[in-house]
């Protein structure tokens, strides 16, 4: 497997803790590490909330991103709690399609760590109402 996913499986499991912050609150379950154009990785956490206010890892990690000034993706894992990788959700996916029109076909998605399977936003968003 490509030496940067490596980087960023470690630099996403580095985040993956999960607590309970409040009654309300619990984050770290899932953690996410998204690579922009530029090669810096940026990190994030799920965050739920009762109220369905909590944001996904992926998202996190974006948002973390565009904090820190940039705003175009090349890659993106999540870990989840049992250590295996998933697809980012609907939402996830939007955000990134909705971030970059018309380029977001091409952002790589670590989809299995164990085996290095690497798929490509626009072939699991497929026919999306973005072009």
């Amino acid at each position: 497997m490509d030496k940067i996913w490596e980087e960023m499986y470690e630099a996403a499991k580095a985040v993956l803790a999960p607590r309970k912050v409040s009654d309300y609150v619990t984050c770290g379950e899932v953690a996410a590490a998204v690579r922009s154009k530029s090669g810096k990785i940026y990190t994030g956490v799920c965050i739920d909330t009762c109220s369905s206010l909590g944001i996904c890892a992926e998202r996190n990690a974006v948002f973390n991103m565009l904090t820190n000034g940039e705003q175009e993706i090349d890659k993106v894992l999540c870990i989840l709690p049992d250590g295996s990788n998933g697809a980012p959700c609907g939402a996830c996916r939007e955000l990134m399609v909705q971030l970059m029109p018309g380029r977001y076909y091409d952002i790589e998605i670590l989809a299995d760590h164990t085996t290095g399977r690497v798929v490509k936003l626009g072939d699991i968003t497929p026919e999306w109402w973005i072009k």
